[in-house]
């Protein structure tokens, strides 16, 4: 039962991910997801401090405002002429620092480390029940992500055209009167929403892969946006039932071998997209080249 929710919860987190990394890597925004995924930190410890508890609601709305928050103090730098990578940079090592500290501070005696909040540890995820009047609803980490991927799917499905026009061409969007900063920010909130809910089953470092490697694989393989959304969902989960085959046979991290996993598949891609894959391109040159006169 344990293979269950393990595969369940990853293909949770590639689904939550995978929809919002397309939509950053549309939008070249691929270490802005990095820069949440790091300086939420101190929103989580700062909420359970405040509430004594890593199940809290606070929690989820604390990394919520800290995920906004990075986003506005990377615009406003920005804005100021420094750089966007530096900018990115600054930012989330400053932020993920003051996490770190809070924890070494205040919460060395608990079970919220630097370990817990960067790598996770899927292999758990049964162990952590939620019970109502004595009755196993099943992991916790489940029904979080599952709830996760419902807001996350009722947002995009309702507000698609706003997102696809946002993301292929602002300067219409703001001219046709879309109000593009507000989609960014909610965007953004999206983006926090699926990283702390995926920080007790893989992690904060290896949600990064998640978020980008299978958007990224779906960036290859199609220009329509409705298809490449399905496509990242789909290289995200067989990822995960790939990556968790490896781990049983390396006896390895099985987040690990998650996204190495989708990273073979984003090579693959790669290389043999129909497409964009180097190596199709090369056939396609030595064909053109022989037929020539």
């Amino acid at each position: 039962m344990s293979d269950f929710w393990i595969l369940l919860t990853g293909s949770l987190v590639a689904a939550c991910c995978g929809i919002v990394g397309v939509f950053l890597v549309l939008r070249k925004m691929a270490m802005i997801g990095d820069a949440i995924s790091h300086s939420v930190m101190p929103g989580i410890v700062i909420a359970f401090l405040m509430s004594g508890s890593r199940d809290s609601l606070l929690m989820m709305f604390a990394a919520l405002v800290f995920g906004v928050f990075t986003t506005f103090l990377i615009g406003l730098f920005e804005r100021g002429g420094i750089q966007s990578d530096a900018s990115i940079g600054v930012v989330f090592t400053a932020l993920f620092a003051i996490g770190v500290i809070l924890v070494s501070l205040f919460a060395r005696q608990v079970h919220l480390d630097q370990d817990a909040i960067l790598y996770g540890e899927i292999a758990f995820v049964h162990w952590n029940i939620w019970e109502v009047g004595g009755v196993s609803m099943g992991p916790k980490a489940v029904w979080l992500l599952g709830v996760t991927l419902l807001i996350i799917l009722l947002v995009i499905g309702l507000l698609y055209k706003q997102f696809k026009l946002c993301s292929f061409d602002p300067a219409l969007a703001a001219a046709i009167g879309i109000p593009v900063a507000f989609f960014h920010y909610l965007l953004m909130g999206l983006v926090s929403m699926a990283t702390v809910s995926s920080f007790e089953s893989v992690g904060a470092i290896l949600v990064v892969g998640m978020l980008i490697v299978p958007a990224s694989t779906a960036y290859l393989l199609t220009d329509r946006l409705g298809m490449m959304l399905a496509l990242s969902v789909i290289a995200g989960i067989a990822s995960t039932f790939l990556g968790y085959g490896v781990s049983i046979l390396l006896d390895a991290s099985i987040a690990g071998c998650m996204v190495c996993a989708a990273g073979v598949l984003f090579l693959a891609a790669f290389l043999f997209s129909p497409s964009q894959g180097l190596i199709i391109r090369k056939l396609r040159q030595r064909a053109l080249a022989s037929s020539a006169p």
